[in-house]
């Protein structure tokens, strides 16, 4: 059987040994290329990969060359055979000249959709190594768009009182001041059912309607306000992005301020209430309250 292979190229500024490091430590490779991630780096130590969409990639390394580069072989979920990653590291004016092969992909019709996903799979990636080793961003979340809604309960009777001719839908509880949905006209007790033609009546629904599109893009909004349905385009709106301090005890002076007032908001709540109302549960089976802070306890620990 014929073989081909996909070639890609990316330049980061950061020195050799970083990105190295970023394609060989489980830790590293999270940060750019997937959602969860083993590795143990020597020739014949296994990889693995995977991310939330369920696709995910195992092999060994073959080559390990600091300062150079590396190889590794690939067998991802559903795939017909192994194949094979090269990596070749150039330091260039301080950066490094990322050159990434993947070879070994078959050329028949079976191997379309993973001649694709592998295309697109290292571009993105690749160009993300960049953002993640130059400025900290993480363009998977950078660019993970959002509406800008917040929402609120939606049943019969509720589709009743505001006159909705439909029993499913997200109705909007409000909208966030200079994100997509309020510049759109969107506004409290809406109903959306679709976005750009996909269901979107249900939250998972919503969620995946947006698979596939990145902040800036534009969808068409179809939703109803009291009997009447309408449409209008709305851009995606970018995540705001946290400024992050640049010296180590900075940012542990602005974490300690935010568990601060986290803490001082808590204890607002607390106040006036009884052990015994704390402990109580709202509904048989839902957290109390005291369950709630030892959830939170458990999960900063």
């Amino acid at each position: 059987m014929a073989h081909q292979s996909l070639r890609f190229s990316q330049g980061v500024e950061a020195p050799v040994a970083e990105v190295f490091r970023a394609f060989t430590r489980a830790t590293g490779l999270r940060e750019w290329l997937c959602d969860a991630a083993l590795a143990d780096a020597h020739v014949g130590g296994r990889l693995y990969v995977w991310w939330h969409s369920g696709y995910y990639a195992t092999g060994e390394f073959t080559a390990l060359e600091p300062g150079e580069g590396l190889s590794f072989s690939w067998r991802g979920k559903g795939e017909p055979e192994s194949t094979e990653v090269r990596v070749r590291l150039e330091e260039v004016d301080g950066g490094t000249q990322v050159a990434l092969e993947h070879a070994g992909l078959g050329a028949g019709p079976e191997w379309q959709a993973m001649r694709e996903q592998v295309a697109n799979g290292w571009r993105s990636g690749l160009e993300n190594l960049a953002s993640v080793l130059e400025t900290g961003e993480d363009q998977r979340a950078v660019r993970r768009p959002m509406l800008g809604i917040t929402v609120a309960e939606f049943n019969a009777d509720v589709a009743a009182k505001l006159g909705v001719p439909v029993t499913e839908g997200c109705r909007l509880d409000g909208t966030i001041e200079g994100m997509g949905a309020q510049r759109a006209g969107l506004r409290k007790d809406d109903v959306i059912v679709a976005l750009s033609g996909k269901d979107a009546s249900t939250w998972p629904a919503m969620t995946n309607a947006l698979q596939g599109l990145k902040a800036g893009d534009t969808v068409i909004v179809d939703f109803y306000r009291g009997k009447e349905r309408r449409s209008v385009p709305m851009v995606l709106s970018h995540r705001p992005m946290p400024e992050v301090p640049a010296t180590p005890a900075a940012l542990a002076e602005a974490v300690r301020k935010i568990h601060e007032e986290g803490n001082q908001e808590i204890g607002r709540c607390f106040e006036g209430v009884t052990e015994a109302e704390a402990s109580r549960q709202p509904v048989l089976g839902e957290w109390s309250a005291l369950e709630v802070v030892a959830h939170f306890i458990a999960e900063e620990r």
